[in-house]
């Protein structure tokens, strides 16, 4: 480790940087963070080549053995724990079995932090691996809300659950960079574009407006569909372009698109996503259409930085006047991109994470750096 700083961490993070989980809660704060006098060290539990894997259908084997090799990888990172100050878990340290790792570093007095950024102790089977849906065990994440030092949660109702079961929990949400995306999004584009952005595990979700968009598609014709890191997706009567998901290809995307699609199930699961898919809309430019549920209603003005929907009248109503309105889509994006830029600056954001480390490290909750 380089010599640097006044405080140690090491952020031990599920994905590599390919991962938006982990790209966004840790990796884009690494810089900020280092301004302000942390040594940062990152070591994720999967490589490239076992975060590609795990969207891919079978391969049972091959996933099993890339796994332990992680394993490994991960208890070699934690041989020197002792020269950092704050061990910063995002998510648990191992995906599977109880948290024996975790309860081994807090006897030895590891500072710990634990963040996560959906329903982790809601159980959710795996789309593409029975076996990790078989491992997973949410009564394993409640036993860490009150085995670690600090819960940092990304909204409000994720930190209210952990301090329900014991935890010292506070928010931290997420930034966004607009400086990756020009800010010559507000004129209209012809055609229209209506895009989504995701991965292969959320996709399903745009079934819960499927008859809004196929109405939507047979009525305009003219409109074009784009769908970002959904994998081989299909939807009958909606001719989706289907795009592979890069980081470069992302901007490019947003670029072409004026409106973005973020429908969910209203149910609990979804009060635990943090909005890093309308926020990545808002900050390009583009109108983030919502199902109004959870983090999205604090997230988003309705009428001013984007649109929450319940009902399928009210998807199909909010998606035709935008169609119609060229001056209100430039307007909403606009302001949205202004949203983003006030509230979700990383360094601002890599600041509050500052002091709660900081918090952390000496003895105390981190609740009073909780803004």
């Amino acid at each position: 480790m380089s010599d640097c700083a006044s405080l140690r961490v090491l952020f031990l993070t599920r994905y590599p940087a390919l991962g938006a989980s982990s790209r966004y809660r840790v990796y884009q704060y690494i810089p900020h963070l280092e301004a302000l006098g942390i040594c940062c060290e990152v070591q994720p539990f999967m490589d490239e080549d076992l975060y590609q894997l795990s969207f891919s259908p079978g391969r049972t084997f091959a996933k099993i053995r890339k796994t332990l090799l992680a394993t490994v990888r991960r208890l070699l990172a934690l041989r020197y724990y002792s020269r950092f100050d704050v061990i910063y878990m995002q998510r648990e340290l191992l995906p599977f079995g109880a948290p024996w790792l975790e309860r081994w570093l807090k006897r030895r007095g590891a500072r710990l932090v634990f963040d996560y950024d959906d329903a982790l102790f809601i159980g959710k089977p795996s789309r593409f691996n029975p076996i990790a849906s078989l491992l997973r065990t949410p009564e394993k994440v409640r036993e860490l809300f009150s085995l670690v030092d600090l819960v940092i949660a990304g909204n409000n109702w994720l930190r209210d659950q952990a301090r329900a079961h014991g935890g010292n929990g506070v928010t931290l949400e997420v930034a966004e960079d607009t400086s990756r995306f020009p800010a010559s999004l507000q004129s209209r584009k012809e055609p229209l574009v209506i895009g989504w952005l995701g991965s292969s595990s959320t996709v399903k979700y745009l079934r819960e407006i499927e008859p809004v968009l196929r109405n939507l598609a047979e009525r305009y014709p003219q409109i074009r569909f784009e769908l970002m890191g959904g994998g081989d997706f299909r939807m009958e009567g909606v001719p989706w372009t289907l795009l592979p998901w890069s980081l470069q290809g992302e901007v490019d995307a947003l670029s072409r698109w004026c409106i973005g699609l973020m429908p969910l199930p209203e149910e609990d699961w979804a009060k635990g996503k943090s909005g890093g898919k309308a926020r990545t809309y808002m900050a390009a430019g583009v109108v983030p259409v919502c199902t109004a549920i959870g983090y999205n209603l604090e997230l988003i003005e309705h009428g001013r930085t984007g649109f929450l929907c319940h009902t399928h009248d009210e998807w199909r109503t909010v998606l035709e006047n935008l169609i119609a309105d060229t001056e209100l889509c430039a307007a909403v994006g606009k302001a949205a991109r202004m949203e983003v830029e006030k509230r979700f600056a990383p360094g601002v954001i890599a600041a509050k994470m500052a002091g709660f480390l900081f918090a952390v490290a000496g003895g105390r909750s981190g609740l009073e750096a909780e803004p």
